[in-house]
């Protein structure tokens, strides 16, 4: 799987968002645990991708952008980060996750009409889409993180980490397909299974390990539902807001 903390070509070490990555600060949780609360007092059993993205667009006073810039979809004062939500059963003790990276398509892209027939060069076209995708978001940032937040919304507990977004160097993973017909890339030195790419729907997803950095919370009260009468007494709402014909 990929590391706490893959290669980045050029960044020389340097970061300029918000904070150092990984030292994701304890208001930042708090504000992303308060509207978690809201969408459940409002009948929100569970929060998809648009949802984090807004969430995590709020806490950090960003914009979520509807129309990524290569896999950038939050961005705030030159920091971009794409942004990732996962379930799990126990997110405190997740040891890795994996993160549907989007539609990847050696054939649309680099002309591999049979991916089949060459697993390592397919691989290598994998790779290259998703380092071109970096490239078009460090085009527009100066920094590139990728936010990944697992979730148990039944229990309530969550666990929040970000990582540097890498390149990965092609050379350092040897590609087989699996008994499902999957492209898998592993680690050549490690020999960790770090990608599967489905060439039905050219799903690419990344298996990243989650981090000692990662900051857990839980939210420790029952929500109580508000009723939609409720809210529309709050705002005053009157039929004849609704205009027929």
């Amino acid at each position: 799987m990929v590391a706490d903390n893959p290669r980045l070509r050029g960044s020389g070490g340097y970061y300029s968002g918000p904070w150092p990555i990984g030292e994701i600060p304890d208001r930042v949780l708090i504000t992303i645990g308060k509207q978690i609360v809201h969408r459940l007092a409002i009948g929100h059993a569970d929060i998809t991708g648009d949802d984090f993205g807004t969430i995590f667009a709020s806490a950090i006073d960003g914009e979520h952008r509807q129309s990524p810039l290569g896999i950038a979809d939050v961005v705030a004062n030159g920091t971009a980060w794409s942004v990732k939500i996962v379930k799990g059963k126990n997110p405190a003790k997740q040891p890795s996750v994996r993160l549907i990276s989007g539609r990847n398509s050696p054939d649309f892209s680099l002309g591999i009409d049979n991916p089949r027939e060459n697993p390592f060069n397919t691989g290598r076209a994998v790779l290259a889409i998703w380092n071109s995708r970096i490239n078009e978001s460090l085009n527009h940032h100066d920094e590139l993180r990728i936010v990944v937040l697992i979730r148990n919304m039944t229990d309530k507990v969550f666990c929040l980490f970000e990582q540097p977004a890498a390149q990965f160097p092609a050379d350092d993973y040897r590609w087989s397909f699996n008994a499902r017909r999957n492209l898998e890339g592993y680690d050549k030195a490690t020999g960790a299974h770090c990608f599967t790419w489905q060439p039905h729907g050219s799903q690419f997803t990344v298996i990243r390990s989650v981090p000692g950095s990662a900051r857990r919370f839980a939210i420790n009260r029952n929500v109580p539902l508000v009723a939609p009468e409720h809210v529309l007494r709050l705002i005053r709402f009157d039929q004849n807001w609704i205009g027929i014909g």
